[in-house]
């Protein structure tokens, strides 16, 4: 059964491409026969990892982040990679910005940050017996490694310093994960 909330594709123009974002102008057929615009982006995804050590403390960075011109304290993500598995981003991204390694995994879920205007997707992983190997961080990659409880992290965005859409997500999936649901 077709949705009927569906929009059909009807013409599709890039606007932009960048090295990972792609900008896209549509025309599509709405819901009641007119003709719309739609404008978005094309992201390749990525990945958020829940780093839990054993101490019961999640591993956070902090990273400046220059569209809104200043620092904030995230769970480690990344994107993906072409033709890249996301466990192996995953990891990957654990070990580059935490300097950790991870011996058991779960996939927790998957979000998507901004629905309105953008394709992204950002998988959700856990990441248990946690090992120090050291970073290996990217050109121009500059953070700050901190480690809070669930319940910091939890007081934290609820005071304003936490305020990053997928690092609040995957907190819901941590105390859900850590309460053996």
């Amino acid at each position: 059964m077709k949705d009927p909330l569906h929009e059909e594709q009807l013409a599709s123009e890039p606007v932009f491409q960048g090295r990972m974002l792609k900008v896209f102008r549509d025309d599509v057929r709405l819901p009641d026969g007119s003709v719309g615009v739609r404008e978005y982006v094309k992201h390749p995804g990525a990945v958020v990892v829940i780093p839990l050590c054993a101490d019961g403390r999640l591993i956070f960075e902090r990273q400046f982040r220059y569209p809104l011109g200043r620092a904030f304290l995230e769970l480690p993500a990344g994107k993906i990679d072409p033709g890249e598995d996301i466990l192996a981003c995953a990891r990957r991204e654990l070990q580059e910005e935490t300097g950790y390694a991870g011996d058991d995994w779960a996939h927790l879920g998957v979000m998507h940050p901004c629905i309105g205007y953008s394709d992204e997707r950002i998988e959700i992983f856990m990441a248990t017996g946690l090992r120090h190997v050291g970073h290996a961080w990217d050109e121009g990659e500059f953070l700050e490694i901190t480690y809070l409880t669930l319940a910091e992290a939890r007081a934290a965005v609820f005071d304003g310093r936490i305020t990053d859409a997928k690092t609040i997500t995957a907190l819901y999936w941590a105390e859900r994960a850590l309460d053996g649901r």
